[in-house]
């Protein structure tokens, strides 16, 4: 299979590639990683007469703390956030998901941006993300706009990203003490098996051990990264157990709305929710422990 043939636009500022997209509109595309981007090409999937690259933009390729948040740039590659150590330290469960997405050559390639704004339902870095109460930075030529996570998935492929605008960071504030996350995700095979199922966790322990916020987000078994509202309801004002955590777990099982293809059945795919609910809160509630030391 051969790209189709495409005009390749190389800018070097978020001003100039803003400028690129709304003149050329719907028959333009955002290139950065291109691992998926060039994948779909192929296949045909998607069309685009213009290839508007933001590559060489060095600006988006940092991973920062501003004002007690992480801020972590579009054109970070997997490989550079699975490696930092500011994110292994204070976002341990960010790491839980790069260390599973595709093999090292994908990683090195592949970006933070491109794997939130493609949205995929089987997209690894969007649950956790979303747990952890992040937001995507979405920049045009008239200003920046913050759009939490959780408000900015619309359907498989389908964001609140509007025309000329820019995937240009993520941000993902301080959970402050008492806090911890994690991502439990299952498929097929090692190295290029995409999630058959996937759960992110995140909760806060109050001073007398009980839990005083959750999030779990479901991942590749709905349409889009899933809050589950009802599994928070059952944690939160409860002490942690593993009878709380089943509860919780059956709450996430009937949030989901899996579908059955080549990887598995819907009903298989409900299995792995139960299993990986109750897994991703136990390490949750381990780190946040942990943090409580």
């Amino acid at each position: 299979m051969y790209i189709p043939s495409v005009n390749f636009h190389r800018t070097r500022s978020l001003a100039e590639a803003s400028v690129l997209l709304e003149f050329y509109g719907s028959q333009s595309r955002i290139l950065a990683g291109g691992t998926d981007l060039l994948v779909d090409l192929k296949a045909k999937r998607i069309s685009t007469d213009h290839l508007i690259s933001i590559n060489h933009i060095a600006s988006l390729k940092t991973i920062t703390e501003e004002n007690d948040a992480l801020r972590i740039g579009a054109l970070t590659t997997i490989t550079q956030l699975d490696e930092s150590q500011l994110v292994r330290d204070r976002f341990p469960s960010i790491v839980d998901a790069t260390r599973v997405m595709a093999v090292r050559q994908v990683r090195n390639l592949a970006t933070v941006g491109g794997n939130i704004a493609s949205a995929v339902p089987c997209a690894d870095l969007p649950p956790i993300l979303t747990a952890l109460n992040g937001s995507v930075v979405l920049w045009s030529n008239k200003g920046e706009r913050i759009v939490p996570l959780r408000n900015f998935f619309l359907g498989p492929r389908r964001t609140d990203i509007h025309e000329a605008e820019i995937l240009s960071g993520v941000i993902i504030p301080n959970s402050g003490r008492n806090f911890g996350a994690a991502y439990a995700r299952f498929g097929l095979r090692e190295g290029n098996a995409i999630a058959v199922a996937a759960v992110a966790a995140s909760l806060t322990l109050s001073a007398n051990g009980t839990i005083n916020s959750a999030c779990i987000t479901l991942g590749a078994v709905a349409p889009i990264p899933k809050v589950v509202e009802e599994a928070s309801n059952v944690l939160c004002g409860e002490k942690p157990s593993d009878a709380l955590f089943a509860k919780a777990a059956d709450a996430t099982v009937a949030a989901a709305d899996p579908i059955s293809d080549v990887r598995g059945s819907a009903a298989y795919r409900r299995e792995l929710v139960a299993v990986l609910a109750q897994r991703a809160l136990s390490k949750a509630l381990q780190r946040a422990e942990e943090d409580a030391q």
